[in-house]
């Protein structure tokens, strides 16, 4: 008995200490076991999440606590195909195991247009919703949401991109100067792996409206810059770039043209590098000759990487995102702050000029030698269908572990 009072003391305690960042009113607890309040705010952290969502089950106190329901934003099918393949059903299954049922919450996609976007959230909050999850197609939308939203005392979760001069609670990503380490790290791997000789890199950059890519460039440009300083590499430019394929490709094709001595490639992700690796391929390239970067391990990157096209691939298991933007939804629909051990980091708003509680994840870079033990073991990608055409080839999978 000493045990279970003292426990529910100690929860009720924290969540009356509690407040919400922004200002939202703090609930008692009151709906849910004391117990399995604190068992939940003891036990979740940025580090529990799991391939096999056990940890949302423990929200379910949490969630039992909260009233309205949660909207998921996603922003288009284009920039990358995880959005649709990934996002929506993780954020689903994540939301479903948490304890909400499915007319509680919803998962949209704004389809690349910012009215779109701006509208998905009027409506979501129209119909009740108390949170959003929103990734946004750019900072100026993003802003627009996030005004609207806590005019009408709704919380924001900026999920994937940070909305600059936005107002949201929290952040949720994966660390984007860690992922464009990784990208220019894997490069200059390659660079040596595949003896490229008298490297003349051209660093492609994505959307200058997308503070992730402005993340991803602060990270491989200081890895890049000391190699060009030196003289070992040289620089053949920086084509201001998007995350559109097709203008990926046109960019890339007006500096090739020029340059034709162009032999490494930095490019910010999967998709976009795809087009370009086609491109090269139509021109005579041989594997293992011109390494590309790539990001997000889409079953093209993936087969690029397989074959020899494309020499790695950063990985984010987007189940860990979703899983963490649901835990801070979950805790925002009741009213609490959620434990120090799930905001395990902060990211500056360089526009509002303030920081963000974030959760920020732990991204992989996966190439043909650990494929098998990350992706394929994450059942991120279907080995049948990545193992054969268009994408790549049962000998390459064979060689690289994996089983078809």
């Amino acid at each position: 008995m000493r045990g279970t009072r003292t426990a529910r003391k100690m929860a009720v305690a924290a969540i009356a200490g509690s407040t919400l960042a922004g200002g939202a009113a703090v609930q008692v607890a009151t709906a849910a076991p004391a117990k399995h309040v604190a068992t939940a705010h003891a036990t979740v952290s940025a580090s529990t999440f799991n391939r096999n969502f056990t940890t949302m089950k423990l929200l379910k106190a949490i969630t039992a606590k909260g009233k309205g329901g949660i909207g998921a934003i996603l922003p288009d099918t284009v920039s990358s195909t995880r959005y649709v393949e990934f996002d929506a059903p993780y954020l689903q299954k994540a939301l479903t195991l948490a304890g909400m049922s499915p007319s509680q919450f919803s998962v949209v996609n704004a389809h690349g247009s910012d009215a779109t976007e701006f509208a998905d959230a009027q409506a979501d909050i129209a119909k009740g919703d108390r949170v959003l999850i929103m990734d946004p197609l750019d900072s100026g939308v993003g802003a627009r949401i996030e005004s609207y939203a806590k005019a009408h005392g709704v919380a924001v979760i900026d999920y994937d991109r940070l909305t600059l001069g936005g107002s949201r609670q929290y952040y949720v990503s994966f660390n984007n100067v860690r992922v464009g380490t990784l990208l220019g790290q894997g490069l200059v791997s390659c660079i040596s792996a595949w003896h490229v000789k008298s490297p003349n890199v051209l660093v492609m950059h994505g959307a200058v409206t997308d503070n992730n890519a402005t993340l991803f460039a602060n990270g491989y440009n200081a890895v890049l810059a000391p190699y060009f300083k030196k003289g070992t590499y040289k620089l053949a430019g920086r084509p201001a770039g998007t995350w559109t394929p097709t203008v990926a490709l046109s960019e890339f094709q007006g500096y090739f043209t020029k340059n034709p001595n162009i032999n490494a490639i930095l490019m910010p992700n999967d998709e976009n590098g795809a087009p370009v690796i086609a491109y090269l391929k139509s021109k005579g390239l041989k594997p293992h000759t011109l390494p590309v970067t790539g990001q997000d391990a889409t079953l093209t990157g993936l087969g690029n990487i397989l074959t020899g096209y494309q020499c790695g691939t950063v990985y984010k298991p987007i189940y860990l995102e979703a899983q963490a933007a649901v835990a801070l939804a979950i805790y925002a629909r009741a009213g609490m702050a959620p434990p120090a051990s799930l905001v395990n980091g902060s990211t500056m708003d360089t526009q509002a000029h303030k920081s963000v509680a974030s959760v920020l994840l732990t991204p992989e870079w996966v190439t043909s030698a650990n494929m098998a033990s990350t992706v394929i073991a994450d059942n991120f990608v279907p080995p049948a269908q990545l193992c054969a055409a268009p994408y790549a080839t049962a000998a390459a999978c064979k060689a690289a572990g994996i089983k078809a």
